[in-house]
């Protein structure tokens, strides 16, 4: 279909990508080949941000805190790989999050590289577990003589998160405040074996949205 403005003939297909394109630009949204969706790497800085925990931090933290858990010495040096268990961050910032996105994240970090150096143990999935063992028990789905059906491992050490902050809003603005703290606790004893901490402050104009 053609058109006719002013004795210059254009395209309609070409007028509409053009008001996509302003529309875009507006928007502030980086978008470089004007798709409906700009992919980013997980440990870049995007466009739409606040002062808010964003995945770049996520990402460069819990890298951070694989790396030096498995430089501890009680397990690098350990005969017998001890059993982990990941706890749920404790969030006491004013940002809603997933606590399962660390969770998942350094401990997949750390399955991917300990080679062997931990045995970490699946306690988020343990109703299924004690179904399955109660199963095996009964002998309807394994002779309830299995030797390995009487208990589940214990853990060795617990390693837990918790993330505090302190923020601040004034009429030009806002600005977050926010330290991650990781820890490595000894079960038998309750003795912190390590500890990790990053702090984090960004300042923002406008507010975001975390969901």
């Amino acid at each position: 279909m053609k058109i006719s403005y002013l004795g210059i003939t254009r395209d309609v297909r070409v007028i509409t990508a053009l008001l996509l394109l302003s529309l875009t630009a507006c928007a502030g949204v980086r978008n470089p080949h004007q798709t409906g969706v700009t992919v980013l790497d997980a440990s870049e800085t995007g466009t739409v941000a606040g002062s808010g925990i964003e995945s770049q931090d996520i990402v460069s933290i819990c890298d951070e805190m694989a790396r030096k858990l498995l430089n501890t010495p009680q397990i690098m040096n350990a005969v017998v790989p001890p059993t982990v268990f990941v706890k749920p961050v404790e969030n006491n910032t004013r940002f809603p999050i997933n606590s399962e996105i660390f969770t998942d994240y350094i401990q997949g970090r750390l399955l991917s590289q300990s080679n062997g150096k931990f045995t970490f143990l699946a306690r988020e999935n343990m109703a299924a577990l004690e179904d399955e063992r109660n199963l095996k028990r009964e002998g309807a789905v394994t002779a309830s003589s299995d030797p390995y059906v009487q208990e589940f491992l214990g853990a060795d050490y617990i390693i837990t998160g918790k993330l505090t902050g302190q923020s601040t809003r004034t009429s030009a603005g806002m600005s977050d405040f926010i330290l991650y703290n990781f820890q490595l606790i000894d079960t038998r004893t309750s003795a912190i074996i390590w500890g990790g901490q990053r702090t984090v402050k960004k300042q923002s104009v406008e507010e975001a949205v975390y969901r």
